[in-house]
């Protein structure tokens, strides 16, 4: 029988239930609530633990202005229900945050799945249990919960890089990091406000925030390659349309290199020059992530032709921009296109034409603190400001589980572990940590070069027909074996040598973490062919995991 929960409103005033689960799930969103969705069908009793007030995970947390898909809106969905998908429309190609955060509220409410989740509560530490073959996972509400299995569907961008520069806590007006904007929102209207970083999410906030504030100051470090979005409105027709295409998305999506609809389909050698250039044009001109994802996959491994592409990209920008001292900051030189994560804009690069804009470059004169005024340069420039927006990211990937007291056999630390080496078993689990199961880890394709919506179902899938194996056989654990672990990092990084992307600093590498291991975190072989390993390894009875 399933547990019952109360709404996130009254939660805090009545009983939670009992404390014994078969399986307890860190996290809310995409993989959270298909992850319960599945369990509960198998009859096991599923609780779900979020620190956040309502359903959404990333949808939740990420509400700062200007927040909205680069993923087709028509391809970041479930594809396990065809009534569930068709049952809801979306208003734009690419919608916004508040749009989304309403799909995730239907999806809840439809499977009612609310009631099995417990809200604005934060896990702390979660210990295997040797002599038992369970998880003790304790809460900072004073809960403690036993289950045989802990699943992770956190997320692999959910653990801000927040507490960035010295004396952050004396500045006079307001810090905000973006993935934890308020609710409430905040008010702009006349202020002076820093955005510190130019990835996918400060290009989001400053082009949204530019036309609002008194006064934009743009700290850029590390300067980013560029996409124009393209997002049109989708009335009746448009929304028949993409769902009369379900049974083709779903038959497509899992199988292609990065879970899009699209795919390569162009081979640069066999194109002349004058070709080459007429698809990229063509690609370009579509307004999406297809260029990065689907336009010549030769840019990922051959030099020549990343630089060829690259090039193609900068001249677009330059274009725009029309000033060289914005152009030295803002046009990357020193990487190719495609190796660090590529931002959809719209109108991005001419906010900087705007005269209530200014930007300043930290790459040689870098942010040394924060003061009461503002933010302080190492050359000793104090730029005054009201209100400072850190879009800094995030410790991707293992942030999630290193910032709980995770503890496995002969109690080591997952900490410990990933600081000295990051590793996993297809990013589905971590040898020495039985039934610790895991989505958007390291080694398993994620935000990097994957639509989420696409792995996450399958890693939750897989998940759960794991838990089935080791139920049926009436086993307690499933682990994976040293060698099975091993013979997958050999594979991860075989694959990693041969294209570009590892030769690239960035949070791709978890370089932009101060002492975190370098690794190229997301598996890069594909998410059709990661899924087709994954499906051989069940098929094969789980050879590199112990089900005991």
């Amino acid at each position: 029988m399933t547990s019952t929960l109360p709404a996130a409103s009254d939660q805090a005033e009545t009983d939670r239930g009992p404390d014994e689960f078969d399986a307890v799930i860190l996290g809310a969103g995409v993989a959270g609530l298909y992850q319960l969705h599945q369990l509960r069908a198998q009859g096991l009793r599923v609780r779900v633990i979020d620190q956040a007030t309502d359903v959404g995970g990333t949808w939740f947390w990420n509400r700062y202005p200007g927040a909205r898909f680069d993923s087709e809106a028509y391809i970041y969905q479930y594809l396990f229900d065809e009534d569930l998908y068709k049952d809801w429309s979306w208003s734009e190609k690419f919608p916004g945050q508040p749009e989304i955060e309403r799909w995730m509220h239907y999806v809840a409410d439809r499977l009612d799945l609310r009631r099995d989740i417990q809200f604005g509560t934060a896990i702390t530490s979660a210990h295997f249990d040797e002599d038992r073959d369970r998880w003790t996972i304790r809460t900072d509400r004073g809960d403690t919960l036993d289950a045989q299995f802990f699943i992770s569907c956190a997320g692999m961008l959910s653990a801000p890089l927040a507490d960035m520069f010295p004396g952050q806590g004396d500045f006079r007006g307001q810090l905000f990091h973006t993935s934890r904007w308020p609710a409430s929102g905040v008010d702009l209207a006349g202020k002076r406000v820093g955005v510190i970083g130019v990835g996918a999410t400060g290009i989001q906030v400053i082009q949204t925030i530019a036309d609002q504030v008194a006064h934009l100051t743009v700290f850029a470090r590390t300067p980013q390659y560029v996409l124009p979005m393209k997002s049109p409105q989708y009335g009746p027709a448009e929304q028949a349309a993409y769902k009369a295409r379900f049974e083709e998305l779903r038959a497509t999506l899992p199988h292609t290199f990065t879970g899009f609809e699209y795919d390569f389909e162009h081979v640069w050698a066999d194109c002349s020059p004058e070709r080459r250039r007429e698809l990229l044009e063509e690609i370009y001109q579509d307004g999406s992530l297809k260029l990065w994802l689907a336009g010549f996959g030769e840019m990922f491994f051959d030099q020549a032709v990343s630089d060829e592409i690259s090039e193609f990209v900068r001249e677009k920008m330059r274009a725009r921009l029309r000033d060289q001292r914005l152009i030295d900051i803002l046009v990357p030189t020193d990487y190719g296109f495609g190796t660090h994560r590529v931002p959809l804009e719209r109108g991005y690069l001419e906010v900087y034409h705007r005269d209530n804009v200014e930007l300043v470059g930290v790459r040689d004169n870098p942010i040394a603190r924060i003061v009461p005024e503002g933010i302080e340069l190492a050359d000793g420039t104090v730029h005054e400001l009201d209100i400072i927006v850190m879009a800094t990211g995030f410790d991707a990937g293992t942030g999630s589980l290193t910032r709980i007291d995770v503890r496995g056999r002969d109690g080591r630390r997952l900490a410990q572990d990933w600081g000295n080496d990051i590793r996993s078993m297809m990013g589905l689990q971590v040898y020495g940590y039985p039934n610790l199961l895991t989505t958007a880890i390291p080694l398993a394709p994620s935000a990097a070069l994957c639509n989420m919506a696409t792995c996450l179902q399958q890693q939750t899938e897989w998940i759960t027909d794991a838990i089935a194996a080791v139920r049926a056989r009436g086993a307690s654990t499933i682990e994976p074996t040293a060698a099975g672990e091993q013979a997958w990092v050999d594979h991860h990084e075989e694959v990693v040598s041969t294209n570009l992307i590892s030769k690239t600093s960035g949070w791709y590498l978890g370089t932009n973490v101060p002492g975190k291991p370098r690794r190229v975190l997301s598996y890069t072989g594909g998410v059709g062919t990661y899924r087709q390993k994954c499906a051989d390894e069940a098929a094969a009875d789980y050879p590199g995991f112990l089900i005991k």
